[in-house]
């Protein structure tokens, strides 16, 4: 039987490492070209990896939870003689649902799988053999009963963060009863599992974790959580930024008054095109970045020293928090974009940041970052910069205070912006001048745009 070995490829922006979530597949399964053969994460996504070979699996090269290096064995793969007697499509909707595979239109010739460094072919999806590998029961259900009920039927789940939730939190998805559509599992399932995993008695748990004690607090340590993937990778970017920046931050407090009712107005005139308060706060970020430009460079370093790029145009980042941890996926070219396009734009981008399905370029393109760490109840932070960006703006939570105007006391919106900025780029006078800008912007926003 000839074989072919498939190395872990390079999934973008030169990452060396990635971790292995789940294989999708087993030993002994047949698969077809493109078909999805595992989940991995890496610094930047979660990623299913597609065959490029169709034919037998005869070995699996790792194991969940393992960190595999590009350009190692990731799966051998035999010849497709076992594969004469399961024509593509044999298998039904369901069934094909049931193995967690998306069903490809019946028009089609490619499943439309695409990784960075090879891309799909025809021929479409060979059914599985053999059920989906999931990881083992942790419930209370006896061993016989599991297996029971693992030959019973397949886990309908098709969403591969749905998958990693549940492994992550010991979630048997054997013994889910999905409340999507035709039965899928969905998120809501996994948390809801989760919720009555917590409120379980934990007596097991607490007993085997008193053998595990820390020898600095004396206290039984309950759970080990690895630095890996997301979390990693920022923990080392932070790591860099203060090491290598020497931060300064500035902050001003806004009322915003004029901008809710603007907000308010455009929303009565259409709910559905009207562009959020963040939106209208990048817009005002963006202009601000084209009058002080050095806010949007860059050092980079070079054999005759460090310099300072500039460039034309603004990949506006926005921080956002997933369940996967913080990632800055950026809008490119934003400068370009009305409020209105901005929001559309922010909607989509961190909605895929949240399902992990952004590319390494949206994560690393970025020019300058806004944090909105306002939907989080606080009211100002000096935030880290997202080196090699040299400055980021945050924006606290907008609330009602006492505010002078016209020489009275009254009730006012107000929020604070908190700028942090490399000193090695841009001094104080320059960084103020930015912040004021945003902040005048957003003081008289109807006055602002019409100017833009």
């Amino acid at each position: 039987m000839s074989t072919q070995i498939f190395n872990l490829p390079d999934l973008g922006e030169g990452l060396t490492e990635a971790d292995l979530v789940n294989w999708l597949v087993e030993e002994g399964d047949t698969i077809a070209v493109d078909q999805p053969i595992a989940e991995v994460e890496t610094a930047k996504a979660l990623v299913e990896v597609p065959s490029p070979y169709a034919g037998t699996v005869l070995t699996l090269h790792g194991t969940p939870g393992e960190t595999l290096l590009v350009g190692n064995p990731l799966i051998t793969v035999g010849d497709e003689t076992a594969q004469s007697s399961q024509q593509p499509g044999a298998l039904d909707y369901r069934e094909e649902e049931q193995a967690g595979m998306a069903v490809p239109d019946d028009d089609d010739e490619s499943s439309g799988s695409v990784l960075i460094g090879y891309g799909t072919s025809g021929g479409g999806a060979a059914g599985r053999t053999r059920a989906r590998k999931r990881p083992a029961a942790t419930s209370n259900t006896q061993p016989d009963q599991a297996v029971a009920t693992q030959k019973g039927r397949a886990s309908r789940v098709i969403s591969p963060i749905v998958r990693q939730l549940a492994k992550r939190n010991n979630i048997d998805v054997s013994q889910l009863t999905g409340s999507g559509q035709d039965g899928i599992i969905i998120r809501a399932d996994v948390l809801a599992a989760m919720d009555a995993q917590n409120e379980a008695p934990q007596t097991t748990a607490t007993t085997e974790a008193a053998h595990d004690q820390d020898a600095r607090s004396g206290l039984a340590i309950v759970d080990r959580a690895p630095m890996t993937g997301v979390r990693k990778m920022v923990a080392e970017q932070m790591v860099r930024s203060r090491r290598t920046i020497p931060e300064a931050t500035a902050w001003l407090d806004v009322d915003v008054t004029e901008l809710i009712e603007l907000r308010a107005q455009l929303k009565a005139d259409n709910p559905e095109t009207a562009p959020s308060l963040l939106a209208l706060i990048a817009r005002f970020t963006t202009a601000a970045l084209r009058r002080y430009p050095v806010m949007n460079s860059r050092i980079v370093e070079t054999d005759d020293g460090e310099e300072i790029v500039y460039f034309d145009g603004i990949n506006l980042g926005l921080a956002a928090q997933t369940p996967r941890g913080l990632v800055v996926p950026a809008i490119e070219h934003a400068e370009r974009l009305s409020a209105r396009e901005l929001a559309t734009e922010i909607g989509e981008l961190v909605a895929k940041a949240r399902d992990g399905q952004c590319t390494p370029a949206e994560l690393t393109r970025g020019t300058f970052t806004l944090n909105n760490y306002g939907v989080f109840g606080t009211d100002g932070a000096a935030a880290i910069i997202n080196t090699p960006e040299v400055a980021i703006l945050g924006v606290g939570r907008i609330m009602d205070r006492p505010w002078v105007v016209d020489g009275e006391i009254t009730a006012r919106k107000v929020t604070e912006l908190t700028l942090s900025f490399d000193h090695r780029v841009t001094d104080g006078g320059t960084a103020s001048a930015f912040l004021t800008a945003v902040a005048d912007a957003m003081h008289h926003p109807t006055s602002a745009l019409a100017d833009l």
